[in-house]
């Protein structure tokens, strides 16, 4: 008689359970799952943005939008290829820069001997709730031929109000300045997804560089909020400890605090990696993929493909491809940053040296 009782509360809590549950469960599906099945099909078809995408009149042309884009070789396989280019420069200056500045942001002001930390950490955290469009803007008037930065750069005698628009990356600009203007044989020769291995090694452009400066800009301060947090949780008594050993300031951060650090920094450079990977609202208010597509990226491109050229199917194909891109570079690094344990050779070790005998 109890066992039933407890199997009719158990399967109670599980009909109110699918009960709360249910709104949420409806809602992802028709916003989230729906959308995703609808644009995996997309990108498998010829659909042109006309009609239902699930009609007779579109049919199945298989894989034909991925091989047109990446082994295609012609223009639509060089702008994908740009696009990545950029965004892989995009990515490796940020994601690091960004991490590294907000965990020492959050080091810094959560110091209990600094003066006005309140003031300081909304200070910091302010541009990430202002309007990304707004602070584009911004920097665009900053960085224009008659903005801020070149009429300082004018009164150090640096004329040059065109540096901006030029289509070379930042390491193509420095060779140049010592006369390297053209790279190996081999590297000009080939070419991974229509773009030379010289013009891969060509660094961001200036242009996107901005973009770059302005990302680091606007984002840390959000991951200094996720540090400060981790760093409050940290107990002060193993700190005391460390120090009581005799271990000095850095070697208390490197070996004690950011090993502690660990799952926030994994959620920090998922969360940066996502941002980064989906660049969109800056390139689009900016420079619409210009100078000579040095800002282009692919989620910029996707969008291009879609709503102007109506080539839905590319558009879909580029916005998958993406989607793998940022499941394996988080992978990646999950690996890379998950704990490490204890073998069990070395927990014999550990044990016979404390005088336990064998485990």
């Amino acid at each position: 008689m109890a066992a039933r009782r407890t199997r009719g509360s158990v399967g109670g809590q599980a009909v109110a359970g699918w009960v709360f549950t249910a709104p949420v469960v409806i809602i992802l599906g028709l916003f989230l799952a729906l959308p995703v099945v609808m644009a995996a099909w997309v990108s498998v078809s010829d659909w042109t943005g006309r009609g239902s995408p699930f009609s007779g009149d579109v049919n199945f042309v298989g894989a034909e939008n991925y091989t047109t884009m990446l082994l295609g070789g012609g223009l639509t396989t060089a702008d994908f290829g740009t696009s990545l280019r950029n965004n892989v420069w995009y990515v490796v200056l940020v994601v690091p820069l960004q991490t590294a500045i907000a965990l020492f942001l959050a080091v810094l002001v959560g110091r209990s001997m600094v003066r006005g930390r309140g003031f300081f950490r909304t200070a910091y955290y302010f541009p990430s709730v202002t309007s990304s469009v707004a602070i584009t803007v911004m920097f665009l008037f900053l960085f224009s031929a008659s903005g801020t930065v070149n009429a300082i750069l004018a009164r150090l005698s640096i004329n040059g109000p065109n540096w901006f628009n030029d289509p070379r990356g930042v390491v193509h600009v420095l060779l140049g300045a010592v006369g390297v203007d053209t790279g190996p044989g081999a590297l000009n020769s080939y070419r991974f997804l229509g773009v030379t291995w010289w013009n891969w090694l060509s660094g961001p452009s200036v242009a996107m560089s901005v973009f770059i400066t302005m990302a680091i800009f606007t984002t840390s301060g959000t991951f200094m909020l996720l540090f400060i947090a981790a760093l409050q949780n940290i107990p002060v008594e193993v700190d005391e400890a460390a120090m009581v050993d005799g271990a000095t300031a850095w070697q208390r951060f490197w070996r004690v605090t950011l090993p502690q650090l660990r799952p926030t920094m994994f959620t920090v450079v998922t969360l940066g990696l996502i941002g980064t990977w989906q660049v969109f609202d800056q390139i689009y208010v900016g420079t619409q993929g210009g100078p000579g597509k040095t800002t282009l990226t692919p989620a910029f491109l996707s969008y291009e493909a879609s709503f102007e050229r109506q080539d839905w199917g590319l558009g879909a194909a580029i916005a998958f491809i993406l989607f793998a891109i940022i499941v394996i570079f988080t992978l990646i690094q999950r690996v890379l940053t998950r704990e490490r344990g204890v073998s069990r050779r070395q927990r014999a070790r550990l044990v016979a040296a404390r005088g336990g005998g064998p485990a």
